[in-house]
């Protein structure tokens, strides 16, 4: 054999053994426990194939959400505006930031997130896939009011987190993307599925009579005709995810996804929002207009008001609503309150004490 072909076949063998010696980091996966309910009745969720659920890394996300160190001034988390005991929201209208500003829109609750088929966040929908909606509040001076190459060195030089980011990433280098698929991971594990409406649908607790009314005012087009935009019982995200105007205002100061298509059609159409968890996200709309659901029924039975983007399936605002009875109302606010699930606001894996 000629010299030039050992030297070759020697590389070759050189270069495989040193492959085979380094072996890539792969974190301890942690797939979604997708409820019965959701199993049955919907798609599977999105899990972006680049950020797989991990164990690490779900935790890193948790900590990194809690976390101040976010902000410009080490004073405020992602969870002082979607703060646990209210489903992951905000109770204030409007959130303060870490210089004392308020925004102009209520805080989103957080829960079913991995559902989210579109993938458009925020009421206006003004952002594209979870890691990105984690990426904005950060630098947003409203919000955090930091920058992101701040954050990534306050990070670097903390005691824990390199080791944690090499546990859940295989890298001890620390930068936003990272920081933003951590939080994206811990986000998509808030599942909200054990309210006593779905206990109802799995045949393990009776609802009253006053709940079963409501359920079928919620469900009736010539009532309550809710079902449209929030789904029903083959819902479980209890949305559409979609964006309307669901008749607020007759001019608009806030135009929503108007702001972000550009199309005059989509002024003051916003995110329709999951009924999930009513019994702890008050106030209510994207302005954080209705401090109570009693507000928030009266609007759609006597509150509406018209615009030249009215949602087509608001049928009935020429009358000003659907015109419920006070018994009515009742029972339509009892089923609603069943859509809450008490277990999640209360889950130790979402909360740090």
């Amino acid at each position: 054999m000629k010299a030039w072909q050992l030297h070759i076949i020697c590389f070759i063998l050189c270069f495989s053994c040193e492959n085979e010696s380094v072996e890539q980091y792969v974190a301890t996966p942690s797939p979604l426990n997708i409820p019965k309910l959701f199993e049955d009745n919907i798609l599977a969720p999105i899990i972006p194939t680049d950020n797989p659920l991990t164990i690490e890394g779900i935790a890193l996300g948790k900590k990194l959400f809690f976390d101040p160190i976010l902000s410009s001034n080490n004073t405020q988390a992602c969870a002082d505006c979607h703060n646990p005991e209210n489903a992951f929201t905000d109770s204030n209208k409007f959130s303060e930031g870490v210089e004392g500003v308020l925004g102009n829109r209520n805080s989103m609750p957080l829960f079913n997130l991995a559902w989210n088929y579109d993938e458009k966040f925020f009421w206006d929908g003004n952002t594209f896939s979870l890691e990105h909606q984690a990426f904005v509040p950060v630098s947003d001076p409203i919000e955090m009011n930091s920058n992101w190459t701040e954050v990534e060195q306050k990070l670097q030089q903390h005691s824990e987190y390199p080791v944690l980011f090499e546990q859940a990433f295989g890298v001890s280098k620390i930068d936003s993307t990272l920081i933003t698929k951590a939080i994206a991971q811990f986000e998509r594990t808030l599942i909200s599925s054990n309210s006593k409406f779905d206990k109802h649908l799995l045949g393990k607790v009776t609802l009253s009579p006053e709940e079963l009314n409501g359920f079928n005012i919620f469900m009736n087009e010539a009532k309550g005709d809710c079902f449209h935009c929030h789904g029903s019982d083959k819902n479980p995200l209890w949305t559409d995810n979609l964006f309307h105007n669901n008749g607020l205002d007759e001019t608009f100061s806030d135009l929503g996804l108007g702001t972000i298509s550009g199309d005059p059609a989509d002024n003051g159409k916003f995110k329709s929002p999951s009924l999930r968890n009513l019994a702890f996200t008050a106030p209510y709309m994207h302005d954080g207009r209705f401090k109570t659901l009693d507000d928030v029924i009266n609007h759609y039975s006597e509150g509406l008001k018209n615009s030249p983007t009215i949602d087509p399936l608001m049928k009935k605002v020429a009358q000003g609503g659907v015109g419920l009875s006070n018994q009515e109302k009742n029972d339509l606010k009892a089923f609603l309150l069943s859509l809450s699930d008490y277990d999640f606001i209360n889950n130790p894996n979402f909360i740090i004490e």
